[in-house]
């Protein structure tokens, strides 16, 4: 493939990853998006592999390394549950990493690489190495932390050093100082040293930032990580003279850094106070809420009971959150809503920006349940409608749907945007016990005088909940 045609493909590639972009904004088109985002990439691969950089010599090795790949994303993809997908997002995110942590040093120690550039230019490419580097192996480290807290293999509270804004300074001087003694090494051998010093201390950044984050904070921290493998793409296709590496790595990191601070504004928190670790604290002080016990008792409710306020019911809107993720709900929700929209109920899903473990997770759930697309509405198209709503069902969700965050100044989630739910006339509760959401907060809504609490599994009850309606 001539050079002229592969620059061709790549430009094809490029507007089908805008378009890609443009369907996945919505999820009537966002089968559409994907099927966009595929074409482009096979174009994208295609051309890589029979443009002018790669000899037949090369299609051997280039061929295992797909089928290997191709192997273990297939297998990935039909083992993986839907409640898994936010530590999948976070370890697909460290495979960018590490590929431009590796690309990088290749990238140096290729004497052909290196014999390309001299002068200026060859300063520039140094710094473009040093830089994908740095990005790549932070994005790798944290993306690992925030698997091993989305998978619960790492506690989700925030770890908290003494000094721990100081310890991030110092790191940052080391890089700044080790980056000049690698741009002005003499050889190669001589700047692997301060490359290897600033692959460590990024690694370490990576782990501390990550390892600072609040379990409540998570959907963002997952939107960050992918902004971060965006970053870490385009520094990889600056390396590499890639156009099409430095167009799609920016696409991802600049829409990735959107989405981070639309998620933040949806939780009222500032991007560098989630960066700076810890929900709601200041210092490293736990969150003053943590242990308290709001005063009152709560009212349990079977699900008979539940089945006979929703087929009296003349508004009823359900509120998801990761609890039916995990209990793999969303299927029976779906009969449940089909039932009550056929006796002429109005069926609604209110969906706040952060429900579950990363951005869209309540959506994709639902779209997999074949919920119409029109009834699934944000938090700030709904949040008007709770008076009169004769029902609310909150299925597995807690910080998303706490009062405290309006009425207690003191509260850790203060301030925080949540979907009012006390506000409908009767307001239903599922969850297994009387134990606080991800961010480690009480909720007084279990114990206002209009809510009802429904335990145990979700999908159990559900049914449950289902069988008394068709009886």
């Amino acid at each position: 493939m001539s050079s002229s045609l592969a620059t061709v493909s790549y430009i094809v590639a490029t507007i089908l990853f805008i378009l890609s972009l443009g369907g996945l904004s919505n999820p009537e088109t966002s089968r559409r998006g994907n099927l966009y985002g595929i074409i482009g990439m096979t174009l994208a691969v295609l051309a890589t592999i029979f443009g002018p950089h790669v000899t037949p010599s090369g299609y051997a090795w280039i061929i295992g390394a797909m089928a290997v790949g191709a192997t273990i994303g297939l297998y990935a993809a039909r083992i993986v549950r839907m409640t898994q997908m936010p530590e999948l997002v976070a370890l697909m995110h460290s495979l960018v990493g590490i590929a431009a942590v590796l690309v990088g040093f290749a990238n140096y120690i290729d004497p052909a690489a290196a014999g390309q550039f001299t002068g200026a230019e060859k300063t520039i490419h140094e710094i473009e190495i040093y830089l994908g580097i740095l990005i790549g192996a932070v994005t790798f480290s944290g993306s690992l932390i925030a698997f091993g807290k989305l998978a619960g293999k790492i506690s989700g509270k925030p770890v908290l050093l003494p000094g721990r804004h100081f310890l991030n300074l110092a790191g940052l001087v080391v890089v700044i100082w080790f980056a000049g003694a690698f741009i002005n090494a003499h050889d190669v051998a001589q700047g692997m040293t301060p490359l290897y010093v600033m692959t460590a201390v990024s690694l370490l950044f990576g782990i501390h930032m990550v390892m600072a984050i609040g379990g409540a904070d998570m959907p963002v921290v997952v939107s960050m990580l992918n902004s971060y493998s965006g970053w870490a793409a385009a520094a990889t296709g600056f390396m590499l003279s890639n156009d099409l590496l430095i167009v799609t790595g920016a696409l991802v990191g600049s829409s990735g850094a959107i989405l981070s601070y639309i998620m933040c504004r949806a939780m009222n928190r500032k991007f560098f106070s989630v960066i700076a670790g810890g929900f709601g604290t200041e210092g490293s002080a736990a969150p003053a809420a943590a242990g308290a016990q709001p005063a009152g008792e709560v009212t349990a409710i079977s699900a008979t009971e539940t089945a006979e306020l929703l087929r009296d019911a003349k508004n009823v809107v359900i509120v998801p959150g990761y609890g039916m993720a995990v209990a793999q709900a969303q299927h029976t929700v779906y009969e449940i809503t089909k039932f009550l929209r056929d006796k002429g109920v109005n069926v609604r899903f209110g969906i706040h920006p952060v429900a579950g473990r990363m951005p869209g997770h309540m959506n994709v759930l639902l779209a997999e349940a074949k919920v119409p697309y029109d009834i699934v509405l944000e938090m700030d198209e709904l949040n008007e409608d709770f008076p009169d709503t004769d029902v609310a069902m909150v299925i597995g969700a807690n910080d998303i749907v706490n009062p405290s965050a309006l009425e207690d100044p003191s509260s850790p989630i203060a301030g925080m945007p949540v979907l009012e739910v006390w506000k409908a006339k009767i307001s239903i509760v599922m969850k297994r016990s009387m134990a606080s959401g991800y961010a480690g907060v009480d909720n007084p809504l279990f114990y206002k005088e209009n809510n009802r609490m429904l335990f145990g599994d979700a999908k159990k009850m559900l049914d449950e909940v289902m069988a008394a309606l068709r009886s």
